[in-house]
């Protein structure tokens, strides 16, 4: 073999092995997108560690961020069994038999098809890497080269086996024997979708969606916003603005070219939902780039302990002069852990900040018997005396400060740091069902709230602290005014 046909096997092989060269990266997000830092986003980490935990996932996402590619992804990790380092989320130690869905026969050639294979003259190429692809099977569809099964070697020495299905094929097609996984490409009709979580119960399987919400507030996209805590069901919501691989220039051009009444579901992955959103507000009107907080505004944290779900803190400023405009400029959220680990998660700003906290502060742990709010303030947290509220009637209730909110970001006095992704993640899903504040991916909005309706509380750093420092230099004066517990 001369030498450009060995040069060109090389390189082939190269491109074969995309599964290790991608997925076993990390991106730094502190760093420039390209040359060395490419890899793993941090949404995406978040999506696939959460395959754990929940039987159903759903990634709502905006066009063009790499949805497809993260299933696809996935699907080789769980079918070679070639899992990397930082993945937390569920593993299969033998051979699965999964199905991939899509709306048509094109669509599956052309998108799940190739994510997973390469190109047709080009298998290999795709997220199974070339070392792992057993063989592929076609059916006759209308449709040349259609994929139906593809066989793919398991670390453990079995063959995994991926069978392609379409919802065009209607819902008898969905039936038969169990699948440890089934991922759904674009939504899937109602009954598609039952048909294919049924399919998954006696293996104890999972199902994973990967759709931009075109369709609005679809059943399937209810079924998964207004599920109880609990239910076993995650939903991830990634936008432009968490794809840095996306050019700048040409998403300008997009939105330009995009209806209208698309652009906020193209580019952000939010599903229409019209007065059913809490904060109808575009993104655009609250969002400010950061900068360094002046010494004079008023600084306080909002929590929200997360019991059964994830525990979350905002990070606020109110700058005290002209109309008294109020900030968000950093965030914090993490499910599964301990108090101890989100209190110190909460210390990376100073410790003089005031934190307000719900309610269920009070609820007492089984074991040690001291309350919620008293285990952050072990850990050196600034907690308020009483829990947040209002000093009059309105008290703690939500709607009083919901609806406060609303009314600063819609007068320009509400504003949030455009970096802070997790915050606006929650505010694209935050909505109402029947008139009611669907209380579920909410953790920041309501570590927000607590800040917000706290505001009379918040402070200045003590003039012998320098800005930025994590501990004052003699003890603080006045402590009873900060209303600590």
């Amino acid at each position: 073999m001369d030498r450009s046909r060995l040069l060109a096997e090389a390189e082939r092989r190269q491109r074969g092995r995309r599964l290790q060269n991608r997925y076993g990266l990390l991106y730094d997000h502190d760093k420039p997108f390209g040359g060395d830092n490419v890899g793993v986003y941090s949404w995406q980490q978040d999506f696939h560690n959460a395959g754990g935990t929940f039987p159903e996932r759903m990634l709502m996402a905006a066009n063009r961020v790499g949805k497809t590619e993260s299933a696809a992804a996935e699907m080789a990790i769980h079918a070679t069994g070639m899992y990397p380092k930082w993945w937390k989320g569920k593993r299969f130690d033998k051979p699965i038999k999964a199905w991939c869905g899509s709306v048509t026969n094109e669509a599956s050639k052309e998108v799940i098809q190739e994510a997973l294979l390469g190109p047709q003259d080009d298998h290999g190429t795709g997220w199974i890497p070339m070392e792992k692809l057993v063989d592929v099977n076609y059916r006759q569809a209308g449709v040349t080269e259609v994929a139906d099964t593809i066989k793919v070697r398991h670390s453990s020495g079995g063959i995994s086996t991926i069978g392609l299905k379409t919802y065009e094929q209607g819902r008898a097609k969905w039936q038969g024997t169990s699948r440890e996984i089934i991922w759904l490409d674009e939504e899937p009709p109602m009954d598609i979708y039952t048909e294919a979580l049924t399919r998954t119960i006696d293996a104890k399987g999972m199902v994973y969606l990967t759709f931009t919400p075109l369709l609005g507030p679809s059943q399937v996209v209810l079924h998964f916003l207004n599920a109880k805590k609990g239910s076993g069901i995650f939903v991830k919501n990634a936008s432009w603005e968490d794809a840095p691989h996306l050019d700048k220039d040409e998403k300008e051009r997009l939105w330009m070219s995009y209806p209208e009444y698309e652009r906020e579901t193209r580019t952000k992955g939010t599903p229409l939902l019209g007065s059913g959103a809490v904060y109808p507000v575009s993104d655009e009107r609250i969002m400010v780039d950061p900068f360094d907080l002046p010494k004079h505004y008023r600084r306080i944290n909002g929590l929200d302990f997360g019991i059964d779900h994830p525990a979350a803190g905002a990070f606020c400023a109110l700058d005290p002069e002209g109309d008294g405009t109020f900030y968000v400029y950093d965030c914090y959220k993490a499910p599964g852990e301990t108090p101890v680990y989100h209190a110190q998660a909460m210390l990376k700003h100073p410790k003089w900040i005031p934190n307000a906290w719900p309610h269920d502060g009070m609820i007492r742990d089984k074991g040690s018997g001291k309350a919620l709010k008293d285990q952050y303030r072990n850990q050196g947290l600034f907690m308020l005396k009483e829990h947040a509220h209002y000093p009059d009637e309105r008290g703690n209730h939500t709607e009083p400060g919901t609806i406060e909110i609303y009314e600063w970001m819609r007068t320009g006095r509400f504003k949030v740091f455009k970096t802070l992704g997790q915050w606006f993640e929650e505010k694209h899903l935050y909505h109402r069902k029947d008139g009611l504040i669907v209380k579920l991916h909410d953790d920041l909005m309501s570590a927000t709230r607590m800040a917000f309706i706290s505001r009379r509380y918040a402070r200045t750093a003590p003039v012998d602290v320098p800005i930025g420092s994590r501990t004052p230099s003699v003890p603080i004066i006045g402590q009873r005014r900060w209303r600590r517990a």
